[in-house]
This record gives structure tokens, C-alpha cells and sequence, in this order.
């Protein structure tokens, strides 16, 4: 396993960036500074070498095969899921699905959960700050059962509505599912109150992790959501694969969300009857390379300690909110008590699309659009935003670079 270039005594972002043969290259003749990471991240080369060994040396199906690639196939595979449940303090490996990525993991809990719990009526509670991941799968199930989907309001500055929440919550309240942290605005929401919230009028509660997971330590023992979802392409991983964990006693009693092989216990011609956990949710030929990859990112951000990643992508968050809210003309949505590395902007006059292929010629990368948050455009009157968001391998110095670009930009058009 590659280790990271870092030293605990001091953090040195310069010898990190070498893990990462991507941020070597050049954009029109510019170095990359890469500000996408909320939407994915960059991977590191062990990231890279463990996806290359497994199909050069132990491409096999899991589980079932006898022969010797695919009892190492398996054994990694299975090593990857106790590596991703002990990043987060899962209590168990056998209550940590492997999926997709985040919006498959939502998607399984709303079409098993609803299929298992819900009735016509039942209200699911989401925000208005939501990935349309964890919102049409809700409507979907709207659609099929005759649920209802209600919204929590947030504040102008970007914090949920606590008090809004306290006031919808009811006896048809049978679900809520709400983000750690917003992809847009980088709120971070107080999690522990809505759980606390919801758990005491007996409502489980579904966290999106796929912001959080990658930028502070996440305990999920401590939590006690029942239910988290998370991926691995934003924490330096494939893409392709991320996690879902929930509470046993849920899973259990929920009904599959695919049929076919690896899921089932037996079959007859008459009935089938299911795995255990967690297989019972995972038919099919898995992302065993991807999962091998996960496995590999989560021992890199180990030899770093997600403490320091989220002490470092703090100070950066704050000191490129300083520099931009210098800036006459720019509008920065989302001033949450607790920010994560996101940043979305708006600068008066330019359209953001238009600053997004000025920055990109000079060697930027950053997101714009509705970020897949429509309500949350809505909430605030305007179709999109410029989004800059932040991982560890970025530098202080990579915003100056952006905020002298943004200047350049103004000026410009």
C-alpha cells in the first residue's frame, strides 16, 4: 500500500499533491487547480494501483468459486467492506451494503423501506436543500404509493429550520432523510438534533453523507441514524461504488431491492427466500474492483486522519470565504454557523456559465449550474450558481489564484 506523503508534525499539501498524477497536468497551458470536489474527487495512485492489480492478477467473480482468483477476489472484496465500516463506526460490517454511489443507496431505502413500512398518506420529510437524489426517489414512491412528501424551509443564511421541523413532525410522519452537509452550500446541519428529533416520536431518520464523509470523521455508532449513505468517488475512490449502511433490524425485515443471483438464500419453483445481510441487498456481479478501490482510499485517508483533513479544509474553507466576500460584486450563497468546503457565487453581470469557460481557459475547473438542487434555486430565486469547492490537496495559494482570476473575470465582462 502507498502511504501518503504526509508527516504528522506538520502538513505538507505540497508532497500530498504527489499522490495525485492528475493535478500534475496542464489546462491550456496552465497548471489545473481543481475545484470540482464536490462533484468528484481526484484519486491517488495506490487508489489507481489497487484497481490495476486486482484485474491483472485476481479478476474473478465473489463468493462461491472455489478456485484460487476468486477466494482472493472474495477475501479483498470482503476486506473492503470492513474497511469502509470501520471508517465510519459502523457497529457492523453486516449492517454496510455496497452500492452504486449515494443516489443508489437512497433509492434502495425508499423502494424497500416504502415497499416494507409505508402506506397511502405516510409523509416522508426531506429539505429544501436536498441532491435530487434524496428527493425524486421520495416522489417516485409518491407516485406508486400515495405517500406525501413535505419539505423542511431553511433560512437565507443556508441553516435547516429546526423549529419548522419540530412543528411538521406528526403522527403521519413515518420517514425523514435529510443531507449531512449540503453540496451547495456546504451547511452543515445539526444531524444529532434531527435525529434526536425524529427518534423521539419513534420516525427513523436517513442521513446523505456523500459531502461529509470525505471532509470530517463520521461515527456512525455515535450518530445513530438508521440509515447513511455515502460514495466513494468524493473521497479520493472509484467511481461507481459507495455504501449504504442501515440498522439491522431494518434491513432484515425490508424487502429486496433487486432480484437475482448472489441475493437469494434458495429457489424453488415456487418461492425464493433471501440471503443474509448484507448480501440480501446486493444481486448480481458486484463492482469488485471499485470496492477493491474504496478499500484502498479509505487506507490512504487513514495515513492522513480525517481530524487533520477537516482541520485543513476548514482553515482553507474560511480563508477563500474571506478573500471572495472582498470581491465588489459577488454574491456568496450559503453563510451556515457550520460551512463545509463548498462555495457557491454568483458575480453580478456575468452569467455563470460563461465564467466557468473564462476560468476553465485559465486552468480552473469548477461547477455550474443548478447542482442538481432545484428547490434550493428556487428558495433563492435564481437558476444557478458557480460552485468552488475544496478537498485537502488544494493550497492557499490555488485561491489567490482563483480569487485573482474572479477579479480578472469582472473586469473583463
Amino acid at each position: 500500500m502507498q502511504k501518503a506523503h504526509f508527516k504528522m508534525s506538520s502538513w505538507d499539501v505540497n508532497k500530498i499533491r504527489l499522490d495525485f498524477p492528475a493535478l500534475a497536468q496542464k489546462i491550456h497551458g496552465k497548471q489545473l487547480i481543481y475545484l470540482d470536489n464536490a462533484a468528484t474527487t481526484q484519486k491517488p495512485q495506490s487508489v489507481i494501483d489497487a484497481l490495476t492489480h486486482y484485474y491483472q492478477n485476481d479478476n474473478a467473480n465473489v463468493h462461491r468459486g472455489l478456485h484460487t482468483l476468486a477466494e482472493r477476489a472474495t477475501e479483498n472484496y470482503e476486506k473492503a467492506r470492513k474497511k469502509v465500516a470501520s471508517f465510519v463506526n459502523a457497529p457492523s460490517p453486516q449492517e454496510l451494503i455496497l452500492t452504486r454511489g449515494t443516489t443508489e443507496s437512497i433509492n434502495l431505502v425508499a423502494a424497500s423501506f416504502g415497499a416494507t413500512y409505508l402506506k397511502p398518506g405516510d409523509e416522508v420529510i426531506v429539505s429544501e436543500m436536498e441532491h435530487h437524489s434524496n428527493i425524486v426517489p421520495w416522489f417516485l414512491l409518491r407516485e406508486k404509493m400515495g405517500i406525501k412528501v413535505r419539505f423542511i424551509p431553511i433560512d437565507d443564511v443556508g441553516n435547516l429550520n429546526i423549529d419548522a421541523l419540530k412543528k411538521m413532525l406528526g403522527p403521519k410522519t413515518r420517514f425523514v432523510s435529510v443531507a449531512h452537509m449540503s453540496n451547495v452550500l456546504g451547511t452543515l446541519n445539526p444531524v444529532e438534533e434531527v435525529i434526536a428529533l425524529a427518534h423521539g416520536e419513534g420516525i427513523p431518520v436517513l442521513l446523505d453523507g456523500a459531502q461529509s464523509v470525505p471532509s470530517m470523521p463520521v461515527d456512525l455508532s455515535a450518530l445513530d441514524c438508521d440509515f447513511y449513505a455515502f460514495s466513494a468517488h468524493k473521497m479520493s475512490g472509484p467511481t461507481g461504488i459507495g455504501a449504504l449502511f442501515g440498522k439491522k433490524k431494518y434491513l432484515e425485515e425490508m424487502l429486496p431491492y433487486m432480484g437475482g443471483g448472489e441475493m437469494i438464500g434458495a429457489v424453488s419453483k415456487k418461492e425464493a427466500t433471501w440471503a443474509p445481510l448484507p448480501h440480501k441487498f446486493e444481486a448480481g456481479t458486484p463492482n469488485i474492483a471499485g470496492s477493491i478501490g474504496f478499500g484502498a482510499a479509505i487506507d490512504y485517508l487513514n495515513t492522513i486522519g480525517m481530524n487533520t483533513v477537516h482541520k485543513y479544509e476548514q482553515e482553507l474553507t474560511q480563508y477563500a470565504l474571506k478573500k471572495m466576500k472582498s470581491i465588489d460584486g459577488l454574491t456568496i450563497y450559503g453563510h451556515a454557523r457550520e460551512h463545509g468546503p463548498a462555495i457557491s457565487f454568483l458575480i453580478a453581470g456575468i452569467h455563470p456559465f460563461d465564467l466557468a469557460q473564462y476560468l476553465d481557459q485559465m486552468g480552473i475547473a469548477i461547477r455550474v449550474g443548478h447542482h442538481c438542487a432545484e428547490p434550493l434555486m428556487q428558495h433563492y430565486k435564481i437558476k444557478a450558481t458557480a460552485r468552488a469547492s475544496f478537498y485537502f490537496y488544494n493550497t492557499f495559494s490555488e485561491v489567490d489564484y482563483l480569487v485573482d482570476a474572479l477579479i480578472r473575470a469582472k473586469d473583463l465582462f
